[in-house]
């Protein structure tokens, strides 16, 4: 039990150590993982038939995680009654004002590079055509099964390609549906935990069963549903080892399907080992730079699922979370929850238009950087890209007066400088503390910036 509770707690999962990364040894590899440190911004989404309900994505399922996950659950007591109408949601699930299109230019607009788009939950239900099960989007008890956009990840997955986003297809790796997995014949009473209801130790005919029915649906998202540029991989309780040994042979699928799709790099969350290729801390950002591919998922409300009357980010904390996690080396997945009718929430869609305006203005320092010493002081961000280094300077309290002079704590050469998102040149000055320069004349609005950005020319 205490390795999985290092797994998640209230849902919310751990990150592997930068120690425990394994360098991949294919030149290609190495090449997509510097690839996905250029890109800087992914959009993530959790959707599904949960989002009607306007409750936590799956968690509520498992009576072990009762204690946290039920707790806006107030319409009934009774843990198997729960489970019933969770389950039964796929029909009335039907998102009829959904536009793919209409989310995919939304998010190039805003300056996403990449969506991490959930396929399957671990409540099993799929967001694609799957030939493996009838829990699906376009299964017959869904009402939006007969509708143009049924496919939801074919619908997506082409939308966003098609402005030049890459795509990250999350998948969990257990499945609280499916009898092989969560089986009436073999369940431990009412009472169940996240992982399989039985011991594969002592029935390894219907683990089996489960292996291959999770092979399936991994196959047909990475031989029918075009390029993939990421297997993001949850459920990290299931793997070797651990409480109970849930072996699924990962390393022979993903081997498999990089036959067809030799970019594709993985993500085995919190397993660590040669298939996390990238480390994916959540709700969370390290306290320290970490010079490995990695990414934190932070949700732009409260939650990852849809939630009604849900509190955002300001866009000032939104800047200031993307700057500390680029300084230390990582990329952000922004997560957005939609609406069980297929639309976006309008505050959410502020903030992204929002955070587009200030990566249009000052995004050159972000896309494509690496880290640059200090990384991140708390109130300096730092990163570089080939002769410049770019210091943005965080105003946390919107209350706090714009400074004239700044002291840039950075102590390497310097040439020059200018003003981003301006390019008007600044004069500078070694001093003890660093870097000093002087903002133009003319430089306050007479609000309160969310940074101030500077490029530091090295030579």
């Amino acid at each position: 039990m205490a390795g999985e509770e290092q797994v998640a707690e209230a849902g919310v999962h751990h990150f592997s150590k930068e120690e425990e990364w394994v360098k991949p040894e294919d030149p290609l590899l190495l090449e997509r993982l510097e690839w996905f440190k250029d890109q800087k911004l992914g959009l993530m989404m959790h959707w599904g038939p949960y989002s009607q309900l306007g409750i936590v994505e799956s968690w509520a399922l498992s009576d072990e995680d009762a204690d946290w996950s039920r707790e806006r659950i107030d319409w009934v007591t009774d843990g198997e009654q729960f489970k019933r109408e969770y389950f039964g949601l796929n029909r009335t699930f039907n998102p009829i004002r959904l536009q793919p299109r209409a989310w995919a230019k939304l998010a190039a607009d805003s300056g996403f590079k990449y969506l991490l788009f959930t396929t399957k939950h671990h409540d099993g239900f799929c967001m694609w055509d799957t030939h493996t099960t009838d829990y699906r989007v376009t299964g017959p008890d869904c009402p939006f099964h007969t509708h143009k956009h049924a496919d939801i990840c074919r619908e997506l997955f082409d939308a966003f390609r098609d402005e030049g986003l890459a795509i990250a297809a999350y998948f969990s790796k257990a499945d609280w549906h499916t009898p092989y997995y969560w089986t009436p014949d073999h369940a431990r009473g009412r009472t169940m935990w996240r992982g399989p209801s039985y011991d594969p130790a002592e029935y390894p005919w219907l683990w089996e069963r489960f292996v291959k029915f999770t092979h399936d649906q991994l196959e047909e998202l990475l031989t029918r549903y075009g390029r993939i540029d990421v297997l993001w991989l949850d459920a990290g309780w299931v793997r070797s080892g651990g409480r109970v040994n849930q072996d699924i042979r990962l390393g022979e699928l993903v081997d498999r399907a990089r036959r067809a799709q030799p970019w594709l790099l993985a993500a085995d969350r919190t397993v660590g080992g040669p298939y996390e290729n990238i480390v994916t801390p959540e709700q969370s950002i390290p306290d320290c730079p970490m010079n490995i591919p990695w990414e934190s998922c932070i949700t732009m409300g409260t939650s990852f699922s849809f939630r009604y009357e849900d509190e955002y980010k300001s866009t000032r904390r939104l800047v200031h979370m993307l700057l500390e996690i680029v300084a230390k080396g990582g990329n952000l997945a922004l997560n957005v929850g939609p609406q069980p009718d297929g639309r976006l929430p309008e505050g959410a869609i502020r903030r992204m238009r929002e955070l587009g305006a200030w990566l249009e203005k000052y995004g050159e320092g972000i896309y494509g950087t690496r880290m640059c010493e200090p990384y991140f002081t708390g109130e300096w961000a730092f990163t570089s890209k080939g002769d410049n280094v770019y210091a943005y300077r965080l105003y946390r309290d919107e209350k706090e007066p714009a400074a004239a002079e700044l002291v840039i704590p950075y102590a390497r050469e310097a040439v020059g400088a200018e003003e981003l998102g301006t390019n008007r040149g600044l004069a500078l000055e070694r001093c003890g503390e660093g870097i000093k320069v002087r903002l133009p004349d003319g430089f306050d609005s007479g609000e309160t910036p969310i940074v101030h950005a500077i490029r530091i020319r090295t030579r």
